[in-house]
């Protein structure tokens, strides 16, 4: 089976590469040609997992799937949230996204958060869609140098290190994306 994985982020297709079985080829954007930037204008991340998805069945014919994740933090109303990977401006930079985000949450004692993954998956002229959460909190400064985006920032809940201090492994089991893609494998497996 093969199945274009609509990301142009290296470290998304590493962590999801090392989730799926050998039996499913996985596709970069770049393997097909797709060199655009895929729209990103929903309001909910999976608004913009479906229209990512549907975007490369539309424009390209292949099978697809997408993700969108989002960090929502209690004290800020769920922000940055759909925003996250543009929360400190356009230019996508995660240094700049933790520091806006620890400037924005300043001393407060409420640091709850929670990072949710939503994969939109088209096969076969259907849409499905499957969630990951994990629930924890945002740490004071920066720590471990692993990860991407805001994982110097983010300790998953009852644990003592942020993913960014964690392996590929270790993220992976626990993590959003993991549990998202461990349900999408759950789905393909039964294909």
């Amino acid at each position: 089976m093969k199945l274009v994985f609509a990301t142009n982020n290296a470290n998304k297709i590493r962590e999801v590469q090392a989730l799926i079985p050998s039996h499913i080829n996985l596709l970069s954007l770049t393997d097909i040609n797709c060199l655009e930037d895929i729209p990103e204008t929903q309001d909910t991340i999976e608004g913009n997992a479906i229209q990512k998805a549907n975007y490369v069945k539309d424009n390209y014919g292949f099978d697809c799937f997408a993700d969108d994740t989002g960090l929502e933090v209690d004290a800020l109303n769920g922000a940055p949230g759909v925003y996250s990977a543009r929360y400190a401006g356009p230019q996508r930079d995660a240094t700049d996204n933790m520091t806006k985000l620890l400037q924005d949450l300043g001393s407060s004692s409420n640091r709850d958060a929670q990072f949710k993954t939503v994969i939109a998956l088209t096969l076969n002229n259907k849409l499905d869609t499957f969630t990951g959460i994990c629930e924890g909190e945002i740490t004071k400064a920066q720590h471990g140098t692993d990860g991407f985006g805001y994982d110097p920032i983010f300790r998953p809940q009852g644990l003592k290190n942020t993913f960014a201090e964690m392996s590929l492994t270790e993220k992976n089991t626990i993590g959003h994306r993991g549990k998202a893609v461990a349900l999408l494998v759950d789905y393909l497996n039964t294909l």
